[in-house]
């Protein structure tokens, strides 16, 4: 667990709110790969979810360092950008993850565009350093 705060409390919010966040990952070539994700924040750790067989769970699995941004979506000059490391991959089993972000993204119970025997997993980051512009 981090034993020290990463991310300021006033920056929270836009981690905590419905916003996109942009997650960068090193490919197997070394060049940068980018993707918008859904978000989860705890206090500690940011999450989201992924399916087993897309490129950015095979990056993560390989070089575990991620960056994260996310925009405030009530003010698209505050953003933030977390650095850190893959603390863990858990399942996501019964999609109780992904339902989760439905409802946090689409005020939706279930995630629409589940797949038939799709696998799903939970990406758990660490943050290790802690950027931002605007919202001050």
């Amino acid at each position: 667990m981090p034993t020290t705060r990463v991310i300021p409390e006033q920056h929270e919010a836009i981690l905590a709110a419905p916003s996109f966040g942009h997650v960068a990952t090193i490919g197997p070539d070394g060049e940068p790969q980018s993707s918008p994700v859904w978000l989860d924040w705890d206090g500690e750790y940011v999450r989201f979810s992924q399916t087993t067989n897309r490129q950015k769970l095979r990056n993560l699995r390989a070089t575990p360092r991620v960056a994260i941004s996310a925009t405030d979506p009530d003010d698209p000059y505050h953003y933030v950008e977390v650095r850190g490391v893959v603390d863990a991959i858990e399942d996501d089993d019964d999609y109780a993850f992904i339902n989760a972000m439905a409802k946090k993204y689409l005020d939706r119970d279930t995630y629409p565009w589940l797949q038939p025997g799709e696998e799903r997993v939970i990406v758990v980051v660490e943050p290790r350093h802690f950027t931002s512009q605007g919202g001050e």
